[in-house]
């Protein structure tokens, strides 16, 4: 099956940083974490759901477990730079290049701060977006952390 132009590039980058994995396309989009994690037969923790905040005028991506919500309360005050809310389409398309419920860990536009949910620890293997809401690709939370710089925090419950 061809990749979509976005996901390609994604795979590319993705060999480019010692990632030797194929993209996953789906004949139909996976457009939520429980979708997503029955097409691949893994548990709903083990997606790493990307979503697109804003924090003191830029924009924060934060890799949550497809089993917890963000608590952006919380994250907010673990990161001590003001209030957090969630990205509006447009601004997680200038962001990142990609639309809602495809936004991969990498291939944006310019470096996006990370934060990286510590319950992806407890899957030996991840799935997470790779650019299109029909594609992903699956890594370790080791990998997760490199390819992001994130930083770990507990994001949620």
């Amino acid at each position: 099956m061809t990749l979509p132009t976005r996901a390609a590039g994604i795979q590319a980058q993705l060999r480019e940083l010692g990632i030797d994995r194929d993209v996953i396309r789906f004949d139909e989009g996976t457009h939520t974490a429980k979708a997503a994690a029955a097409a691949l037969g893994i548990e709903v923790g083990a997606i790493a759901n990307s979503l697109i905040f804003w924090m003191a005028d830029a924009p924060l991506l934060v890799m949550t477990s497809g089993r917890h919500r963000v608590d952006t309360a919380m994250l907010a005050e673990q990161l001590g730079e003001g209030p957090i809310e969630r990205a509006t389409p447009e601004q997680v398309r200038a962001a990142t290049g990609q639309v809602i419920g495809g936004v991969a860990p990498l291939g944006h536009p310019a470096p996006i701060r990370t934060v990286v949910d510590v319950a992806l620890r407890d899957h030996p293997e991840l799935s997470a977006a790779a650019g299109t809401a029909d594609t992903v690709f699956m890594l370790t939370y080791d990998e997760l952390l490199r390819i992001t710089g994130g930083e770990e925090r507990v994001v949620g419950d």
